[in-house]
């Protein structure tokens, strides 16, 4: 080799390598349904049928790619996420379409949309709710197109991540016990255009349940968040995805702000004005790296009882206790979710209904610039208490509708905090 080629060879062989880039796309779809289904949420409702749609139902969806990394954040305007067969069904479907390996999926939880569990099986739906049992394939089409459209979209981006600390926005249903704990932290991550300076998405994390509209009103419905939404496009222009967080004991205090659409248009605005006093940066590192598990309980209730089983269906209906029985049959295996971003942003979702003091705890023990806990993610296992709620009892704390074997909240928190270090390389 003459000492020309010499020298260019060491020019390759010892250039930096290029820095990844950090791209951001959205998309959305709409999911109401159209034909009258069992609504989602309020147990008194029964089998009842839908009647109509105050407003749309709607899947929203970012997708963050990071070098060989994609992850899709979904938000629904549904009680849950998906069903275990449907979320597999989902996700085959965006890895082949898409390359996107990783994804968080999680219901708003509001209680004015439809029942998503009933499946083409006997017992489970089939023959007496085929409409409800076509919903599920709308949805999964909806939610599929949503994720693909933003990975079509993505391009390059800056971000920035901020919280602020809200008064009068939510409140704690369950413990009579002072201090009587709330998270009130709302969070946000912006995402800019990196060439334009355009607002692409803003990802909205607050915790409060969607219960706003009475159990009365047969009609589906985004609750709070279709006018939050509205707002963050209306007065900051980027779509927004909310993602709810660890709401299992806290619903909204409406107090001073009004009806649904009234605490939606407030919070929006709340949204917006912790966004637009961030200054969004290109991604130091452009890094996202994900993890995945499922995990086993015992179960606090013995689904395998059928006299257990036949109260259950009579409290709800049947077929969608069926549903839950046939999941639950080897336990209760709640799926946890943890990507981290730039070693700086953790994302956290769990597959239930957690009580606030996880997150808050979570939060205060990561160490991270933000952590946003998605809560009704990738699955739905029911509620989540702390140790000391479900000393106290209550709804929510209570086997009937907590199944895990107590302390499963404690023990899934604990390793998401140990995920996060890990994947920071804080951690072996």
């Amino acid at each position: 080799m003459d000492r020309f080629a010499f020298a260019l060879a060491g020019i390759f062989l010892f250039a930096p390598a290029a820095r990844a880039e950090l791209r951001v796309g959205t998309g959305s779809a709409d999911i109401t349904p159209t034909e009258p289904v069992p609504m989602w949420g309020y147990g008194d409702r029964h089998a009842m049928l839908s009647i109509g749609t105050l407003d749309p139902l709607r899947a929203t969806a970012i997708v963050i790619a990071a070098g060989e990394e994609k992850l899709a954040i979904v938000g629904l305007d549904v009680g849950r996420a998906p069903a275990e067969a449907s979320l597999a069904r989902i996700r085959e479907r965006i890895r082949a379409g898409g390359g996107i390996t990783s994804s968080i999926i999680a219901g708003s939880h509001t209680h004015h949309g439809p029942v998503v569990e009933l499946a083409d099986e006997p017992g489970q739906g089939r023959g007496k709710f085929e409409a409800a049992i076509r919903y599920g394939k709308h949805l999964e089409e909806g939610i599929v197109a949503a994720i693909l459209a933003a990975d079509a979209a993505l391009r390059p981006a800056r971000i920035a991540t901020g919280a602020t600390t809200l008064e009068g926005f939510n409140r704690n249903r369950h413990s009579k016990v002072d201090p009587v704990p709330v998270d009130r932290t709302l969070a946000v991550l912006r995402c800019d255009d990196a060439e334009t300076g355009k607002p692409l998405a803003l990802l909205v994390n607050f915790a409060a349940h969607p219960t706003s509209i009475p159990a009365e009103t047969l009609k589906f419905s985004a609750d709070y968040v279709g006018a939050l939404r509205a707002t963050v496009a209306e007065e900051w222009g980027g779509q927004a995805v909310f993602m709810q967080g660890a709401s299992g004991d806290l619903s909204t205090d409406r107090r001073g702000h009004g009806d649904h659409v009234a605490f939606g248009k407030a919070l929006g605005r709340q949204a917006v004005a912790l966004a637009k006093g961030l200054e969004p940066k290109p991604s130091p590192e452009a890094k996202l790296v994900v993890r995945e598990e499922r995990f086993g309980f015992e179960s606090r209730v013995d689904f395998r009882n059928p006299l257990i089983v036949t109260a259950y269906g009579m409290a709800f209906f049947p077929e969608l206790v069926n549903a839950f029985v046939a999941e639950y049959a080897a336990g209760i295996r709640p799926r946890l979710t943890v990507a981290v971003l730039d070693d700086s942003i953790a994302l956290v979702g769990a597959s239930g209904e957690f009580f606030c003091q996880h997150a808050i705890r979570l939060r205060e023990r990561a160490r991270v610039e933000q952590v946003f806990f998605c809560g009704y993610a990738n699955g739905y296992h029911q509620y989540f208490p702390t140790i000391e709620a479900a000393a106290e009892g209550g709804y929510g704390a209570d086997p009937q509708v907590a199944p895990a074997a107590l302390g499963a909240g404690e023990q899934l928190m604990n390793t998401a905090l140990t995920w996060i270090y890990q994947l920071r390389g804080k951690l072996p």
